[in-house]
């Protein structure tokens, strides 16, 4: 264990940093779209909730793979960024902001659909009854919205971090070896050098910093 941790700890450090930035950005977009879905989509609501969950029946590799694609050097989404000045490096592929954009993605709907689960259950008349005795519609949402919809939060929160910090896939194909995560240094420890015991204590440390 003192071995593994003092070799591979900025990789425990990149992971949880990865994870926790996608994690918040999972919940940034996440949150609009599902209360969007729970509460004016109307009978488009199976319509959208298939749109979030569609992703999901394609192969999680071929997913991130579609990302390479997206991101690389000579695609618009580069072109765009480059003439606004956005990127120091010129590019986007191969650098952590295309791991974190791999790992939002492919965990987004992992947040949404607590979210919306949590949403759809809140009684509309409460939001009226606020609305009704003066409350902004940013009162109501703090007071009212935020709080009963915390349930989903946590649930989303939890569901897209604990995946997100094990992944290693993202950083595989999105990211240069300067984005290693731990999941990549316990797949390689695994596969390629064959230090089981080296790759168990990655695990179990992992396992544990995530249940902490």
């Amino acid at each position: 264990y003192a071995t593994a941790l003092s070799e591979y700890w900025p990789a425990f450090v990149r992971s949880f940093a990865y994870a926790g930035i996608a994690t918040l950005l999972a919940l940034i977009i996440g949150y609009p779209l599902a209360y969007f879905i729970a509460f004016r989509s109307g009978r488009w609501r199976g319509l959208m909730l298939i749109l979030v969950i569609a992703p999901s029946f394609a192969s999680f590799l071929l997913r991130t793979y579609a990302w390479k694609t997206i991101l690389a050097d000579e695609s618009p989404v580069t072109s765009f960024f480059n003439a606004l000045h956005f990127l120091p490096d010129g590019r986007i592929l191969n650098t952590s902001i295309a791991v974190i954009a791999g790992l939002t993605y492919n965990f987004l709907p992992f947040m949404v659909l607590p979210l919306y689960a949590a949403l759809e259950r809140i009684d509309p008349r409460l939001i009226e009854a606020a609305n009704d005795l003066y409350a902004s519609p940013t009162t109501a949402f703090r007071k009212i919205t935020w709080p009963l919809s915390m349930p989903g939060v946590v649930a989303g929160t939890l569901l897209t971090f604990i995946p997100a910090g094990g992944d290693d896939v993202n950083a595989e194909l999105l990211g240069s070896t300067k984005d290693r995560m731990v999941g990549n240094a316990i797949q390689t420890n695994f596969i390629e050098f064959r230090d089981y015991p080296t790759a168990s204590a990655l695990s179990f440390a992992l396992m544990a910093a995530i249940l902490v």
